[in-house]
């Protein structure tokens, strides 16, 4: 990609993650957002359709930035793996946005975008540990219901006043994603 392009995008993601910081998206315009990213109007639009699809770049931005992404789940563990720890932690340290964003007046870009990528781990995570808890049902109406119960437990998480530890977010994930399968396995006698 060529550099300049990767500046502006880059100069358009981070004011538009300032700004989501200070106040809610439907309050940041076009005009505030190229202000402080130093560019053009035109530029915004050269790159980006709207504000929703800007904003869920720059999120992935800092979460790359961060070090923190979705753990890849290749066995079955006993405890939350460090991936999910950091990935949560990402969220705790830019709770107000996830909180606008993921609200009932937040992003449905941004939303649909974690949702997916939640989605596309669960299916992953599926297809290497070969369980047979879900035989039966579409591998995607699985991936769908587990990907919105994790997104419905970190927005919980989120809004709670005071909000628990990462760890204790980590463990509540957790458990919602292991609760099914010790569930609905049979009972060993």
């Amino acid at each position: 990609m060529d550099v300049r392009v990767e500046r502006t995008r880059r100069a358009l993601q981070e004011a538009l993650f300032a700004l989501a910081r200070e106040r809610p998206l439907e309050d940041v315009t076009i005009a505030d957002l190229v202000a402080r990213a130093g560019v053009n109007r035109s530029s915004f639009y050269q790159h980006y359709a709207d504000k929703e699809t800007l904003l869920a770049d720059a999120l992935d931005a800092a979460a790359q930035r961060a070090g923190a992404d979705l753990p890849e789940l290749d066995e079955p563990l006993a405890a939350p793996p460090r991936a999910l720890l950091d990935y949560l932690a990402h969220f705790d340290e830019n709770a107000e946005v996830y909180r606008r964003v993921l609200g009932p007046h937040g992003s449905t870009v941004v939303r649909t975008r974690l949702r997916t990528r939640i989605e596309a781990v669960v299916v992953d995570g599926l297809a290497k540990s070969g369980t047979r808890v879900f035989e039966g049902l579409p591998v995607d109406v699985v991936a769908a219901g587990i990907a919105g119960s994790v997104l419905g437990v970190i927005e919980a998480w989120l809004a709670r006043d005071p909000r628990p530890p990462v760890a204790t977010a980590a463990e509540w994930v957790w458990r919602v994603l292991l609760g099914p399968g010790d569930a609905l396995e049979a009972p060993r006698g």
